[in-house]
């Protein structure tokens, strides 16, 4: 499960930032992942609350908004959203679609004490 490697990077580099602007605890962070980048929601917060222990970002609330894909829709030139890999364009119904974005995982925010 590759979203527990996530979550421990994600700790360490919350707690990097922890201490650079000089607080002692993380108590919320809200992230946004992309629709298309194969990560769970589920999973991610059940990761979070393991990789968290023993850290300053333990028992840290995790709010999670999943954001849809962006593609172009290379047959009618049109920017589409899509929800999965190999969606057809909900225009047109072509399946060459570029995408633009929907694969990220941000730290939107984090609030510390």
């Amino acid at each position: 499960m590759h979203e527990m490697s996530l979550c421990v990077s994600m700790v360490d580099l919350l707690t990097e930032q922890l201490s650079a602007e000089g607080a002692q605890r993380i108590v919320r962070i809200e992230v946004e992942i992309g629709a298309l980048g194969h990560v769970e929601p589920e999973a991610l917060a059940f990761c979070f609350s393991s990789a968290a222990q023993g850290t300053p970002a333990a028992g840290a609330e995790l709010a999670i908004r999943v954001q849809p894909g962006q593609a172009l829709c290379l047959d009618c030139q049109r920017r589409v959203r899509v929800n999965q890999h190999l969606d057809p364009c909900p225009e047109c119904g072509g399946y060459a679609l570029q995408i633009d974005s929907g694969d990220q995982l941000r730290v939107i925010a984090m609030e510390v004490i």
